[in-house]
């Protein structure tokens, strides 16, 4: 194939072709020429793959199950691969954030343990809805429990998710609970109610026509004949008209039920008497027979005289003694002077104010005079629960009333019962913790590594059970359970602490007696297992781990403040101070107590040994106890009302046994853990006072 020469610029078309030597770009003068990188690219790639293996194999499963479903899950403690609502997750603290349209935002700490298959659950709180209130006809009170939320109607006030109960209130309409479930979400919504009328129409005529027509002595505005609403019950109805006598009768209103009376004949009277009082509103009698309350006009026989007597709780009595002519008209006016009596409060402290009936009255330190008749009386001073009384001043007498406030936190104290009891007799007496150093130092002979050093505030009033649950009560829930023998020696009497129990087993024993009390249960269930717990629920419960070891410290203060054991800082116990591993096991555990004995082989019946100075048998000794808490080792930062970890593998087990006899187990800092039954293991119970 011919092919033209190329040619370039300058260059003569016949000029020879001739080789000249190659020069590399001067920018490439001097430089090596490049290496190839394929074999550090694949050792990288390879090393991603194995590390990506590595974790694959390594992860444990995780599920994360959320209530909406459709909420956005993510997760902070590490490297997180997500495979739908599954998550392959290395062991250790992560904390997962859910978030949802119309929810608000959740962060939950979680624990992920060494087990291949984990799940947790989080359920998101709907923000409150946008609810429009309506009612037929309009202007009825609407309240939630004791807040007020307006008159109807009431445009969007926000009202919490879930069903609600609404109390509507108005004037001659019968009262309302209107049951009503709301969306929330901040979805806009309207309720309505229709209120039903509280009287029954009443059909009056009379002869004459025309007479005034009142209902309890309250006047109607309407005359005869009329339909006159009259609120239901039992009512006096009287018909007056000039110059006749009243006419006056029982009847009972059914609401929403027409009654027509017979007509009603006026007899004339020739006489006419008008009483006002002052103040108004005073009883009346005319010759010793009660005739209404003033005002009153009245139509009587001329030509005689009348006492008339107005009487008024509070006031002295007043009367008068009229004649009339023929065809005569008389108006008496009374007034009735108040009575009075004087109270002398004396207060503490010096700085509370006084309230009467509602209204402050200055400094309480203050001699009063007071109208007789029941008067409030309040006195409140800042930091202080109020006080709240009544009294009946008495005419011409000085009363006097002494009141020392107390704190908050003693009012609070002083409306709880100092001690309860289960259906089945279990004693819980009540406690007022505060703060304690909870743990072990490092420097204590036999501290474990899970016993860290804490400062612990501590103050939620709760109630603690005096002794373990014995068999007898627990086989109430659980018929058939048998705490079994140990070599021989039985640990199944009646008076026996129940052991051989799960703490499962042992947290659904406190719902159930939650249930027959009709309490809010503490631990939530789902297909008889515990999932949760409810902090705020006052249910039976297993005691927190730290309310057992405060009330564990509840002892006499042993020299230089050293609480190592619950009777003080030296090995042997004293003489019978609890059920430990003593001499008499000796064929049966490992170590025992030397030159102790409590003359219990295994346990002894519950309370057999003196109880602590706060009323609490065996915190230490007979048998080891489950509390509330997951297992953990705790860090050093200070807590306040601990719950222990939100998840976790293994729970709590504090205290020594009959079984213990070591310098490690017999400290009060002791914890072991697990979750099955134990011969040596049993529970007691806990209660919140209020709820939080």
């Amino acid at each position: 194939m011919h092919r033209d020469p190329v040619s370039t610029p300058n260059q003569d078309a016949d000029a020879p072709i001739r080789r000249v030597a190659y020069q590399p770009p001067e920018a490439a003068v001097g430089r090596p020429a490049p290496r190839l990188l394929w074999p550090a690219l694949v050792g990288s790639a390879l090393l991603m793959v194995a590390l990506g293996f590595g974790f694959l194999f390594t992860a444990n499963t995780v599920r994360i199950a959320t209530d909406p479903p459709e909420a956005t899950v993510s997760l902070s403690g590490g490297l997180a691969l997500p495979l739908g609502d599954t998550w392959l997750l290395h062991e250790g603290a992560w904390t997962v954030s859910a978030d949802a349209p119309g929810y608000t935002p959740t962060s939950l700490p979680i624990s992920v343990s060494d087990e291949a298959s984990q799940r947790f659950e989080m359920t998101l709180l709907p923000l409150p809805g946008r609810v429009t209130i309506e009612s037929t006809p309009p202007g009825a009170e609407v309240r939630l429990g004791d807040s007020l939320l307006g008159i109807t109607p009431i445009a969007e006030v926000s009202l919490p998710a879930g069903p609600v109960t609404l109390d509507l209130r108005l004037e001659r309409y019968e009262p309302m609970a209107l049951e009503a479930e709301i969306v929330g979400r901040a979805q806009a919504q309207t309720v309505t109610a229709a209120l039903l009328p509280g009287w029954g129409d009443v059909s009056l005529s009379s002869t004459p026509e025309g007479a005034e027509i009142f209902v309890d002595d309250a006047p109607t505005g309407l005359k005869t004949p009329a339909v006159v609403p009259v609120p239901a019950g039992e009512r006096t109805l009287r018909i007056t008209a000039p110059k006749h006598r009243s006419h006056e009768q029982q009847i009972l209103v059914v609401a929403r039920e027409p009654v027509t009376l017979p007509p009603v004949t006026l007899v004339r009277a020739d006489g006419l008497l008008r009483i006002r009082t002052q103040p108004a509103d005073a009883g009346i009698t005319v010759n010793g027979q009660y005739r209404g309350q003033s005002p009153l006009e009245l139509a009587v026989e001329s030509g005689r005289s009348y006492r008339i007597q107005a009487f008024r709780a509070g006031f002295d009595q007043a009367s008068t003694e009229v004649r009339l002519d023929a065809q005569g008209e008389r108006a008496v006016n009374l007034a009735l002077t108040r009575l009075t009596g004087r109270l002398a409060v004396v207060a503490e402290p010096a700085e509370a104010t006084l309230y009467v009936n509602g209204r402050a009255a200055g400094s309480a330190n203050q001699t009063l005079t007071l109208p007789t008749g029941r008067q409030a009386i309040e006195v409140r001073a800042p930091g202080f629960a109020a006080y709240t009384t009544q009294v009946e001043p008495r005419e011409g007498v000085t009363q006097t009333l002494r009141v020392r406030l107390l704190s908050l936190a003693d009012a609070r104290l002083a409306a709880l019962r100092s001690e309860i009891r289960t259906p089945r007799g279990e004693t819980l007496v009540l406690l007022k913790p505060g703060p304690f150093t909870m743990g072990a130092s490092r420097r204590q002979p036999g501290r474990r590594a899970n016993e860290t050093e804490r400062e612990v505030a501590m103050e939620r009033f709760f109630y603690l059970g005096t002794r373990e649950v014995r068999n007898g009560d627990f086989k109430r829930f659980i018929a058939d359970h048998d705490s079994g023998s140990f070599q021989d020696t039985p640990l199944n009497g009646d008076d026996q602490p129940v052991v051989n129990v799960s703490w499962e087993a042992a947290a659904r024993y406190c719902n159930w007696l939650s249930q027959q009390e009709k309490l809010p249960p503490f631990y939530r269930e789902s297909g008889n297992r515990i999932v949760g717990i409810n902090p705020q629920a006052t249910g039976y419960r297993l005691p927190t781990e730290a309310e057992w070891e405060w009330a564990a410290r509840q002892v006499p203060a042993a020299p230089a403040g050293d609480l190592r054991f619950a009777w003080g800082p030296t090995l042997p116990p004293p003489d019978r101070h609890g059920n430990y591993a003593d001499r008499s096991a000796a064929n049966l555990v490992g170590r025992i107590i030397f030159g102790y004995n409590d003359n219990h082989i295994t346990s002894a019946p519950v309370g057999s040994f003196k109880a602590s100075q706060i009323g609490i048998h065996d915190l230490s000794g007979n048998v080891a106890e489950w509390v509330n808490d997951f297992h953990e080792i705790p860090n050093s930062n200070p807590a306040r009302d601990p719950l222990g970890p939100t998840q976790g593998k293994h729970h709590v087990i504090r205290g020594s046994s009959w079984m213990h006899g070591t310098i490690t187990e017999l400290r009060i800092a002791f914890r072991d853990y697990g979750n099955e039954g134990r011969q040596d293991v049993g529970f007691r119970l806990a209660r919140f006072a209020e709820a939080q």
